[in-house]
């Protein structure tokens, strides 16, 4: 239960809202924070690096490396395996999605990925692709 002094979670038009509705429209926003200059994701109203409050969305190049990957063994009625992966992108930061395109078993660490927006469930999504070619080297 909050109370009077706890400011909601995210009120109308705050900083998840926004990035959801960026995401609705097929964008994927990172913000980078005006005072240490470090990228942030998952969206926040302060930087967790040094606190400040001024974070800007920018859309990030969307590339990035697999930290981690596993499969959510699921049965083929429930849509089979799921891959389930965390993502470092090239600007600094961490998240978890998941690499589609392939079958979960080659997905690896340390490969090369390439993000971009689905629709799922009527929301926009962050997933990844591998990168082939010369854009798939570490």
């Amino acid at each position: 239960m909050q109370d009077a002094m706890t400011p909601p979670l995210d009120p109308a038009g705050g900083v998840l809202a926004r990035h959801q509705a960026a995401l609705n429209d097929g964008t994927f926003l990172i913000q980078r924070c005006g005072g240490c200059r470090k990228a942030v994701y998952f969206p926040r109203a302060l930087c967790p690096h040094c606190g400040h409050g001024e974070l800007a969305f920018e859309a990030p190049q969307g590339t990035g490396t697999v930290y981690a990957a596993t499969t959510v063994r699921r049965k083929a009625e429930a849509g089979g395996d799921v891959n389930v992966s965390l993502v470092d992108l090239d600007e600094g930061v961490r998240l978890m999605s998941r690499v589609e395109g392939v079958p979960c078993s080659d997905v690896r660490i340390g490969q090369r990925v390439k993000a971009r927006v689905v629709q799922q469930n009527g929301q926009g999504v962050v997933v990844f692709d591998l990168l082939v070619g010369e854009g798939a080297k570490a």
